[in-house]
């Protein structure tokens, strides 16, 4: 360098340490690098508007439950129960109806057998946020009788559209009468509980019901046993 001509440090050198580049920080790499970002982001705005489409779907299905006279439930019901939980659930788990305390609150299980289930999925490291949980009939028959065959087939086909909307990885059927509602067939739960089958896209496992399980705690350690498989096939 020839006498008064200034030194002139190299932006890339190894002696600049207040230079924010590299060598490695060349324009095709910063463009490429703009460019993946800009995917992700396109990526994650497209999921965000899924899950709102989703939630904005099932919503619409609440206000058709809300306004449902396909059975006659709904002139003793004090109201509708849709469901609830997120729209994005990789596990939805369906009852057979609401009962007191689901039809004061508006609320899927909410009464002694919903803080039950609620214990029984923290067991699995799961919150109720996590999952979707919801019944067959959306109305509570009077005296929390059992659902008579017209009422599940007039309320069936709501839940059959919020799974479809959610399309979660695994229905957990609580009880026989949800799980043969569901497959469409007649039976004891002792029969297929705790085996998956496909359907609707899904892993479809039946175990007891809560309400059941109240009743005869001995059979919890079953329940268990269905719920470690939920858990291992969800990891």
């Amino acid at each position: 360098m020839g006498p008064g001509k200034p030194h002139q440090k190299s932006l890339f050198s190894a002696s600049h340490p207040e230079s924010p580049l590299s060598p490695r920080d060349s324009i095709p790499s910063l463009t490429r690098q703009l460019k993946q970002r800009l995917e992700l982001e396109k990526l994650q705005g497209r999921r965000h508007v899924r899950v709102a489409t989703h939630e904005a779907e099932l919503a619409q299905i609440a206000r058709r439950v809300a306004g449902c006279k396909r059975c006659g439930l709904w002139r003793t019901r004090t109201q509708p129960v849709p469901g609830q939980g997120s729209a994005r659930a990789e596990l939805v788990l369906v009852g057979e109806a609401p009962g007191a305390e689901e039809d004061k609150q508006g609320l899927a299980f909410v009464g002694r057998a919903g803080q039950l289930l609620t214990k029984i999925l923290k067991a699995i490291n799961l919150e109720r946020e996590d999952v979707f949980i919801g019944n067959i009939l959306k109305c509570r028959p009077p005296a929390n009788r059992s659902p008579l065959p017209d009422e599940s087939a007039s309320c069936l086909p709501y839940i059959l559209a919020q799974l479809d909307v959610i399309k979660p990885r695994i229905i957990c059927a609580l009880g026989a009468v949800a799980a043969n509602a569901l497959m469409g067939e007649s039976g004891p739960i002792s029969r297929i509980r705790g085996k998956f089958v496909p359907y609707r896209g899904a892993d479809f496992i039946a175990t007891y019901h809560p309400a059941y399980l109240l009743r005869n705690p001995a059979e919890k350690k079953k329940v268990w046993e269905d719920m470690q498989k939920i858990r291992d096939r969800l990891a």
